[in-house]
């Protein structure tokens, strides 16, 4: 049990240690980055992804999990498609 419980405890030293220096490190609008960046830390075999833009974080999970989270948070931080691109300053 104390085993299990050393275990726990490093895993959220480690959690807090990544989420203190994505936010000491990375302080900036989200809005000017698209997609955003985004980046999966590995500690052993788990993982967390953290967003550089938004600040988001998974927590610890698969490195798996992590990977396709993180594909999926950039798809989902691209701006739409457009079929021509507009000129605001020559609008009409």
């Amino acid at each position: 049990m104390e085993q299990l419980h050393r275990a726990m405890s490093v895993d959220g030293v480690a959690m807090c240690t990544v989420q203190a220096a994505h936010r000491r490190d990375h302080q900036h609008d989200a809005d000017t980055c698209h997609p955003h960046t985004v980046e999966v830390v590995r500690l052993g075999d788990r993982a967390v992804m953290v967003c550089h833009d938004c600040g988001t974080d998974t927590g610890f999970v698969t490195r798996r999990d992590a990977d396709e989270l993180a594909a999926q948070h950039r798809r989902g931080t691209q701006p739409a498609p457009t079929d021509s691109p507009v000129d605001t300053e020559h609008a009409a």
